[in-house]
């Protein structure tokens, strides 16, 4: 499977952010030039001797201290809340844009991009000259939330590219360096503007896992927030899908706030994600979008939308919310906006800004180094377009997928938004006779993620089975790349599909027909 249609190259754009290549990994496999055609029809597949470099130094060392060591250091050593390290064995050493090299010498088309936080990919030039750039200058790392430079040149690329009709009135308020203290610091603000505490979210969502957070995503068992029904076409908890499903999800949230007898007070406000990413990569439809924007507005409950995931190019626009024209009331944002370093922060109408002084702290609010390379990332994808890219991009890619489930009944759903893709893996075979679409196929789906690895491209699974392949990949991921990643993906799906399917049983031989013993000698 081949990508047919060869984009062009992101032109240079004006100012001090031009792109520039990001270089492969010597010997990287894939990382061909933008805009060159590749032939179709390849066959793919899985690493051999030429995608192996030597180890690095200490790889293969006795006594432990190689990467078999590390790994089992890793499980000895660290708690049994680690996620990624199980499903991905691996010891990175090296990376540049797409690729990443494990100290075993083997190198990886790494489609997780840190959860979606690398938008450039790794060690993009532009990132690692705004960080040295401070280091040289003999800047303070550690600020706290005073006022510096460097902060100041981060706060005026991050508001040129929020809708403008926020970025008017908006205030920011900078906090603990992960999405999920964002997420804490949102709650907080509306429910001190408003003076009220119960919250609105909905079914699939996932913010953090800190405890407000926790509260407010998919998974909560200790419910102190309203659950409302997230659209999803492919699993309508309506059992019809498409727009009627999205009508009718909106107006059971209409009829909740405005029945006396709903047991629902109006709350402090109302949080949702764009597309739910970990909830198994769910784009919301724009009109839903826009009527849970009018719901909000008439009743004068704050919009919360969660971009920590979904921001800065990932689907197609700067943020996930232009698709659709919303301006939300506080925009939650981490990941991406750092550069790939840890920076989260909030930005909200000033109308809502009632805290005290102290009202949400964190020691590490002031990161210069994430706060350069969020605001050469910031400029980078803003001046050579690359929401744009990403959206042709991923269009192209969903095509492709979608060609492929033709041939795959195992793929039950293919969906997303720009480069922010989910394919849904099922059981055709399983499905019963009131099932309006088969049921996940959660390992199958964890032996395609084990079947990329082996044929080095690295993806994540999601959704609520955890049978959700998705692909993140670098907003710099060229047509070239991609036709890699589509190629190892359909080569580990079939690889998987074969180990899961039952084969029939070898038909049995009719025994062979005795004979006599011959005469003595």
């Amino acid at each position: 499977m081949a990508v047919t249609e060869s984009a062009p190259a992101v032109p240079p754009a004006g100012g001090t952010h031009n792109r520039t290549s990001d270089g492969p990994v010597p010997g990287a496999p894939d990382e061909a030039a933008p805009g060159t055609r590749v032939p179709t029809g390849r066959t793919p597949r899985a690493p051999g001797p030429a995608d192996r470099t030597p180890p690095a130094r200490g790889a293969s060392e006795p006594g432990g201290a190689g990467y078999e060591g590390i790994l089992r250091r890793q499980s000895l050593r660290e708690s049994s809340a680690r996620t990624y390290a199980r499903s991905l064995p691996i010891v990175p050493v090296r990376a540049r844009g797409l690729t990443i090299e494990g100290a075993d010498g083997r190198r990886y088309l790494d489609c997780l991009s840190g959860a979606g936080t690398l938008a450039l990919g790794h060690n993009h030039p532009v990132v690692l000259e705004a960080v040295k750039k401070v280091l040289d200058s003999g800047a303070p790392l550690h600020v706290l939330d005073l006022a510096t430079p460097v902060k100041d040149a981060f706060t005026s690329e991050l508001f040129a590219t929020l809708p403008g009709e926020l970025a008017d009135n908006a205030r920011i308020q900078f906090c603990g360096p992960a999405g999920t203290d964002a997420v804490e610091a949102a709650l907080k603000l509306v429910r001190t503007a408003t003076g009220r505490s119960g919250l609105l979210a909905f079914t699939g969502a996932y913010h953090g896992m800190t405890s407000g957070a926790l509260d407010a995503s998919g998974g909560a068992t200790d419910i102190r927030v309203t659950r409302l029904p997230y659209p999803h076409s492919y699993r309508c908890p309506y059992g019809v899908g498409g727009a009627r499903g999205a009508q009718l999800a909106a107006r059971w949230t209409e009829n909740l706030l405005d029945d006396p007898k709903s047991g629902v007070t109006t709350p402090a406000g109302m949080i949702l994600e764009a597309v739910q990413g970990e909830g198994g990569v769910i784009p919301a439809p724009d009109d839903w979008m826009r009527r849970m924007r009018r719901i909000t507005a008439d009743r004068s409950i704050p919009l919360v939308v969660d971009e920590v995931q979904t921001g800065v190019g990932r689907t197609g626009a700067f943020w996930a919310v232009e698709h659709s024209g919303v301006v939300p009331d506080v925009m939650v944002l981490s990941k991406a906006i750092g550069g790939s370093l840890p920076l989260a922060v909030i930005v909200y109408r000033s109308e809502l800004d009632a805290w005290e002084p102290g009202a949400h702290a964190g020691t590490f609010r002031g990161n210069q180094l994430a706060m350069a390379a969020g605001t050469a990332t910031l400029a980078y994808v803003r001046e050579n377009k690359l929401a744009e890219r990403a959206g042709v991009l991923g269009a192209r890619i969903l095509g492709q997928l979608r060609g492929l489930a033709a041939d795959h009944p195992c793929i039950g759903d293919v969906r997303g938004r720009g480069l922010m893709i989910g394919v849904e893996l099922v059981d055709p075979d399983a499905a019963g006779p009131e099932d309006t679409v088969p049921p996940a196929a959660p390992a199958l789906a964890l032996a395609v993620q084990q079947e990329c690895l082996a044929r080095g491209l690295i993806v994540e699974l999601g959704g609520r089975h955890s049978a959700v392949v998705r692909l993140l990949p670098p907003l710099t991921l060229t047509d070239e790349q991609a036709t890699a990643v589509l190629d190892r993906f359909a080569d580990a799906l079939a690889a998987a599909e074969r180990a899961h399917t039952p084969q029939p049983p070898a038909a049995r031989r009719p025994p062979a027909p005795r004979t006599a013993p011959g005469p003595s000698h």
